[in-house]
């Protein structure tokens, strides 16, 4: 294949990046623990650590989590938000071997469950705020190993300051005690006094389990090697550095962390891409409370913030917006859904700053394409293709399709995943024979190179950035005895891109929007609970049966 994007490349970013500069992700992060000792790694609500606290605090983790004797590749669950305790206990998981579980913090039980059954997890680090819905769920999980932190044990809160600090997080704050989990402090204690035996990582070793889900609606672990984590930090790396060249920083990098380090976007783009420039990560646990993520910005100087089109058009309605300090942000990435022309053009109106738009998935580490980061101007395509990147629009018969014309995205790269957890089935549907990715988006690629999303292939609903897939919302709802039949698509939202909405036929005459909503909201997270649910006599299906799902999202298109 013939990359016509490199044609566009800004000058000085290279045509490829070597991924095997470093034997394992570990080998990268303690790079930038030696080199950068003395500066600061992470500040949150506060509170900051050093590079040389980060390195002590996660190799005492370490030796702790090898103390467990665990098998070498077990997988550990991380269910925290964004404080100082995440990027300690997920660099700890590493360096002791094993293998990172990210887990959003906001699952119900019966979705946590599911995550680590299918994981196999042998241990599970946790926030306490969130150490309920693990106590419902943990009987009949393989979890043998649970370590509770607390917000005192490294930011120094106490008491009612912790619930106010999370309660937007979570409504429900109360610190569960599980009979047998070591706090988190009492871990970090004992580690100090064992010994810490570096493990030989290699880049074919696993290094994340990254959870998304299916057509099926079955979650579905991403596995995602060293090298694949270790090439998309590289790639990101070398796509930063014509940003930096146009504005140089005055003093240490600052990247703003809000998107949640459970997800792909966050754990690659902001934590590890700021490790390897030596920058300061600004964690935000919560950036739903926009009047404390205002307050917080307005306390720093960024360089970055990278965020999701909801987020960036919360900022710009908030009060208070125009009195944060913008004149040294020199990068804004838009990921994880389309950004809006009119969300775009505000923000650079209003920061002087461009938002580059990017795409990828959990099964690419997850960048594939992005537009320069010293942009100007938004273009409402999705970028290029990263270093070491291929992109191939495929019909369906996995022919090519000629430049400008539409098709399926396929993918192949060093940040390509190894393929499914344990569904070798699954793995081979996504790959095609001359072992691209296909992505299940439709798009087109430009003269110049450039990659435009145009649709979707699969039934997957976007909100706000998180994948939702119908199945599973169905599988619940169908689940309540007032319900005969359902259907599940993506509804137009101004706010976040899409919503979720049910379309029910009622075996119970008197089922009630509430109740069913209440029903739902029990056993999904929020954004995966229907936010309108429209009851209908019967549902549009095909000769065969099967409901049409596009027939209702046609309907709905209509209607906007």
């Amino acid at each position: 294949m013939e990359r016509i994007w490199l044609k566009s490349y800004p000058p000085g970013i290279p045509a490829d990046i070597d991924a095997s500069r470093y034997a394992s992700l570990v080998d990268l992060i303690e790079e930038s623990m030696a080199a950068f000792a003395d500066r600061t790694a992470f500040t949150c609500m506060g509170k900051s650590l050093s590079y040389r606290q980060y390195d002590e605090f996660s190799v005492a983790l370490a030796a702790y989590f090898q103390s467990l004797r665990l098998p070498r590749g077990s997988r550990v669950g991380v269910m925290m938000p964004n404080v100082l305790q995440h990027p300690i206990t997920s660099t700890a998981i590493l360096r002791a071997g094993f293998v990172v579980v990210n887990i959003n913090p906001l699952y119900t039980p019966r979705e946590l469950e599911v995550q680590l059954k299918d994981s196999g997890a042998d241990a599970i680090v946790v926030l306490e705020n969130f150490a309920h819905t693990l106590e419902k769920a943990l009987a009949v999980t393989p979890v043998r190993h649970v370590v509770v932190a607390s917000l005192g044990d490294l930011m120094g809160f106490k008491g009612r300051i912790v619930n106010f600090v999370v309660r937007h997080v979570r409504k429900m704050v109360p610190a569960f005690s599980i009979p047998g989990a070591m706090p988190f402090n009492d871990a970090l204690a004992r580690g100090r006094s064992l010994s810490f035996k570096k493990p030989a990582l290699g880049p074919d070793d696993i290094a994340f389990l990254q959870y998304t889900g299916g057509t099926t609606g079955i979650a579905k672990g991403a596995v995602l090697l060293h090298r694949n984590i270790v090439a998309n930090v590289l790639q990101n790396d070398a796509w930063l550095q014509p940003a930096l060249k146009k504005k140089p920083v005055e003093g240490q990098f600052l990247q703003v962390c809000a998107l949640p380090l459970y997800h792909i976007f966050a754990l690659s783009a902001c934590f590890l891409l700021t490790l390897r420039a030596g920058g300061a990560s600004l964690l935000i646990p919560n950036p739903r409370d926009i009047p404390g993520f205002i307050k917080e910005l307005k306390q720093y100087r960024v360089h970055s913030l990278p965020a999701v089109n909801t987020l960036y058009n919360a900022l710009l309605h908030a009060p208070g917006f125009d009195e944060i300090d913008f004149s040294h942000l020199i990068a804004c990435a838009g990921g994880g859904m389309a950004v809006q022309r009119t969300v775009a053009e505000e923000w650079k109106k209003r920061t002087g700053c461009a938002i580059a738009e990017g795409y990828g998935l959990s099964e690419t580490s997850p960048v594939l394409t992005c537009n320069p980061s010293d942009i100007d101007s938004f273009n409402g395509t999705v970028g290029l293709p990263l270093p070491s990147t291929m992109i191939s629009i495929r019909d369906d018969d996995d022919h090519e399709m000629p430049v400008g014309e539409r098709g399926e995205v396929c993918a192949s790269g060093p940040q390509v995943m190894q393929g499914y957890w344990n569904r070798p089935d699954e793995t081979a549907k996504a790959m095609t024979a001359d072992g691209f990715f296909r992505t299940g988006d439709i798009g087109l690629l430009s003269a110049e190179g450039y990659l435009r999303i145009v649709d979707r292939k699969k039934d997957m609903i976007l909100v706000s950035g998180f994948n939702v897939y119908p199945n599973e919302v169905e599988e619940v709802l169908s689940s309540h005895p007032g319900v005969r039949e359902c259907a599940v698509i993506g509804a137009p939202d101004g706010k976040s891109g899409e919503v979720v909405k049910a379309f029910v036929v009622r075996k119970d005459p008197n089922l009630t929007e509430q109740a069913l909503h209440d029903f739902a909201a029990e056993q999904l997270s929020k954004y995966k609970t229907p936010r309108r649910i429209e009851f209908r006599d019967e549902l549009p299906k095909s000769n065969v049966g099967k409901i049409l799902r596009r027939a209702l999202r046609d309907e709905e298109m209509a209607k906007h």
